[in-house]
């Protein structure tokens, strides 16, 4: 129930006003049925512009730190992607992923809209980054449509480290369904979900025009991090 005030009275309507998003291929959205809609991750506000624009209610599998915040700030983002159906997810080792994949089959087996970022987090410097295999292994176990969405602009709107967003205009661009039946029993082939997954994040790539990185997101970050301090405080000469 919160979800269709939070989208039709709260906060969609206020959104669609400021940001004026510019919709295309809004028809390859399934009308009924299970899907999977994945896309870039290029800002905080791609959790709130894309559910807006969508006739269908979608299920983001949300990033767990989302639920467990501390003070108020962290009770009110809780309870607002709880309030709107999202699922937490605990991004730490194997077993966690196989909780974000059950938990994401759980939503396609209810004929239901998956929304996901292959990426695994949000993009620190506007690329696109190797995309994660659990939106292969749920395409294939499920047998359900992929439709690949590109967000342009959201970056430039709110990078990270932004709390209040900038008021631009945005594009959301969504590509034509990718079946995957040829891959039928075959979600558990490292090569298989591999192919999958690069399939989804080159088609991702063609929509949004951003540079691609054979990478992890996640571990650029990580290596980037690490070099801050280095370049914060260099080791004096003796």
């Amino acid at each position: 129930m919160f979800y269709y005030v939070l989208k039709y009275v709260l906060l969609g309507p206020l959104l669609r006003l400021l940001f004026r998003p510019r919709i295309e291929g809004l028809e390859h959205i399934p009308a009924n049925g299970a899907a999977i809609i994945a896309g870039n991750h290029l800002s905080f506000s791609d959790h709130f512009l894309m559910p807006a624009i969508l006739k269908r209610r979608i299920t983001f599998l949300a990033k767990a730190e989302y639920f467990t915040g501390p003070g108020l700030k962290g009770r009110l983002t809780a309870f607002f992607f709880r309030g709107a159906g999202q699922i937490p997810v605990d991004r730490s080792g194997k077993e966690a992923g196989r909780a974000a994949i059950r938990e994401g089959l759980g939503v396609l087996a209810k004929d239901e809209l998956l929304g996901i970022y292959p990426e695994g987090t949000r993009s620190h410097d506007g690329r696109l980054y190797k995309g994660k295999v659990g939106v292969a292994v749920m395409a294939i176990s499920a047998q359900v449509p992929v439709v690949p969405c590109a967000m342009v602009g959201t970056f430039e709107i709110q990078p990270p480290g932004q709390v209040v967003p900038r008021i631009k205009r945005v594009t959301i661009r969504f590509g034509e369904p990718m079946e995957f039946a040829r891959y039928a029993g075959l979600e558990n082939e490292k090569a298989a979900v591999r192919a999958v997954t690069d399939e989804i994040m080159y088609a991702i790539l063609e929509l949004s025009g951003q540079e691609y990185v054979d990478r992890y997101a996640a571990e650029v970050k990580a290596e980037q991090a690490k070099a801050e301090p280095a370049r914060k405080f260099p080791r004096l000469r003796r």
